[in-house]
């Protein structure tokens, strides 16, 4: 019996183990900056490919906020659109086509 206990002990210690190697060195799972340290620690990047690393980080940041910038000028005017047409008692669609014709 002793020794199924201690079978199921040291399984439990793997599992345990898979578990925090799967959480601390895989990016996909980092959720903080030490997390995302220690991955990229663990990686033994050189300077030059560790700035390459930034600058297309950098890249990519700066695309997801103009990204977010655009969707939050989008749904600005799509409110504004839903607003005129609750002014004038019309349609969304009807606000579009009446813009529309104007904008020719």
């Amino acid at each position: 019996m002793s020794d199924d206990l201690n079978l199921q002990k040291m399984m439990d210690a793997f599992d345990e183990l898979d578990f925090e190697q799967r959480t601390t060195t895989n990016l996909e799972n980092a959720r903080n900056k030490q997390q995302m340290t220690a991955y990229i620690d663990s990686l033994d990047f050189s300077l030059r490919r560790l700035l390459i690393l930034q600058d297309t980080v950098n890249s990519i940041v700066e695309q997801k906020k103009l990204d977010l910038l655009k969707q939050e000028h989008i749904q600005t005017y799509k409110t504004k659109i839903i607003n005129l047409s609750r002014k004038y008692n019309i349609s969304y669609q009807d606000v579009i086509d009446i813009m529309v014709q104007l904008q020719r």
